[in-house]
């Protein structure tokens, strides 16, 4: 199957815009017309050859008062809410290694469909690892053991895959993607355990040598013509893992971050980066957040609030209040989705179609509750669910089978595509309500005036309904699992 399908409507155009560090709730904007727009419809549906397929195009008709047995999912462009920022996925040590092993023919393909934004998904941010992550072949640092002045930092290590990975997305993407690099551990010998596995924490007497570590990554990507957006403190901080971790309370990371980090980027002429805080799962975002923030001297230094989704791991994801929370407390701390991915792996089953249905659901809780970005985890692995040095496989939506050089493009690569291929950042979300709990909904008004609106059906029915706006509605059919786009213009 084509990893796309051409997409054409009217040339839609991406703005690229820096994403602001502040977002505005319940903004009035200018009253939205639909009467004599067209709407075209994308869709990607179970049991179907529709993969982000253009299935339909409809009109706007006068619809007032509706009926109390109709299904409708209600837009509303003059509450607007929270700026989008993009959609993207970690350039991984294992994703460049899976990279590198494909004919050119293939890595062209797979970068235009990520990164191009007419053939592809328009991918417009990106995470990498600063050391070696579970997703290393290898453990590995920049340092030599014992260097506390970090005076023989050097990046040789990505120059074999990562960084020509890195370098061909940014320029797949035009030249520009928003990178930011997380670690998962220090080196061994800065931390108690001695060990860049199992936990383990910082030592307070490396506390401004591992600051000043985050500044050396930067300025050596920079130098090979890297930009980097910005840096998360500390991947998953409250979890002990068989992979390289490191553990920090709320009141460690943020004194980190206030005594030591954010006084080093400064020194060190890198105010304007971004730092992120938490990177780690929903249910203690709210304690973590309000640790960190109600502290104006971190919240100086803090550009917003990373986090996962593995609270829980088999896919209920029911802890999306707890993100609504926090941007209600602190509407103007961006929060970005900084991993996610399905798992366990197994061969077998990357094709179940709950996988890409977990995507969907998660997309469209977390943008309605505030969340600004969407990072997926590795954006490609191979046959096996890796390469992973300590066997932690799982699903990307892109895999290689590096056995006949073939791309695999599975059901959560096109649900993906229904958010990133269709909002462009610096687009606003707007209110969007469903009148039946079948149907997930979230709408966004794009700076070009478009307004994109996707509706999922969890449900094995296909489900008739209408999309009004202001008193016009056009008819359409959700189809059993299915999920849409809906562009206006």
């Amino acid at each position: 199957m084509k990893y796309f399908l051409t997409l054409s409507l009217l040339g839609l155009l991406y703005a690229c815009s820096e994403p602001s560090g502040k977002t505005k709730t319940n903004s009035v904007t200018t009253s939205f017309n639909a009467a004599g727009k067209k709407v075209v419809v994308y869709t990607t549906a179970d049991s179907s050859d529709w993969r982000l397929s253009a299935t339909d195009t409809l009109s706007f008709t006068q619809k007032e008062q509706p009926f109390e047995n109709e299904v409708l999912v209600f837009v509303d462009p003059g509450k607007s809410f929270q700026t989008y920022m993009g959609v993207g996925a970690a350039l991984t040590d294992a994703s460049a290694e899976v990279f590198a092993k494909l004919s050119k023919e293939k890595q062209q393909e797979f970068l235009a469909a990520h990164f191009d934004k007419e053939k592809g998904l328009g991918y417009t941010i990106a995470r990498t690892n600063i050391n070696s992550c579970d997703f290393s072949s290898d453990m590995y640092t920049y340092v030599a053991d014992g260097d506390k002045e970090l005076k023989s930092f050097n990046i040789e290590h990505d120059r074999k895959f990562k960084i020509p990975l890195i370098k061909a997305a940014m320029n797949a993407a035009g030249g520009k993607l928003n990178l930011f690099a997380s670690p998962w551990s220090p080196p061994a010998w800065m931390k108690t355990n001695n060990d860049m596995l199992h936990g383990g924490k910082l030592k307070p007497e490396f506390y401004n040598s591992w600051a000043l570590y985050y500044t050396k990554f930067i300025k050596e990507y920079e130098k090979e013509g890297i930009p980097v957006w910005g840096i998360s403190i500390q991947n998953e901080p409250m979890a002990t893992q068989i992979w390289e971790s490191c553990l920090y309370t709320a009141d460690e990371e943020k004194d980190f971050l206030k005594n030591h980090l954010g006084p080093t980027m400064e020194k060190e002429g890198l105010k304007e980066k971004k730092i992120i805080l938490w990177d780690h799962n929903r249910d203690l975002i709210y304690q973590r957040a309000t640790t960190y923030l109600n502290d104006p001297e971190v919240a100086k230094y803090a550009w917003g609030i990373g986090f996962h989704w593995y609270e829980d791991w088999s896919g209920g994801d029911q802890m999306f209040d707890n993100v609504r929370r926090v941007h209600e407390a602190f509407p103007d701390k961006p929060l970005l989705f900084t991993e996610g991915c399905n798992g366990p792996y197994k061969y077998d089953q990357m094709k179940l179609w709950k996988w890409g249905e977990r995507y969907g659901r998660s997309m469209i809780n977390d943008f309605n509750n505030g969340m600004t970005g969407f990072t997926d985890w590795n954006i490609l692995l191979d046959e096996t669910g890796g390469p992973n040095h300590v066997k932690n496989f799982c699903f990307a939506p892109v895999h290689a089978d590096t056995r006949t050089g073939e791309l695999i493009y599975t059901n959560a690569y096109y649900y993906i595509g229904h958010f990133s291929k269709f909002i462009q950042p610096g687009a606003k979300r707007i209110s969007a309500a469903a009148s039946r709990s079948q149907l997930l909904t979230t709408a966004f008004q794009n700076p070009d005036g478009s307004i994109a609106v996707v509706v999922m059906n969890q449900t094995a029915k296909a489900t008739p309904f209408f999309l009004w706006i202001n008193g016009e509605a056009v008819q359409s059919v959700s189809q059993a699992h299915s999920i849409n786009t809906y562009m206006i213009q």
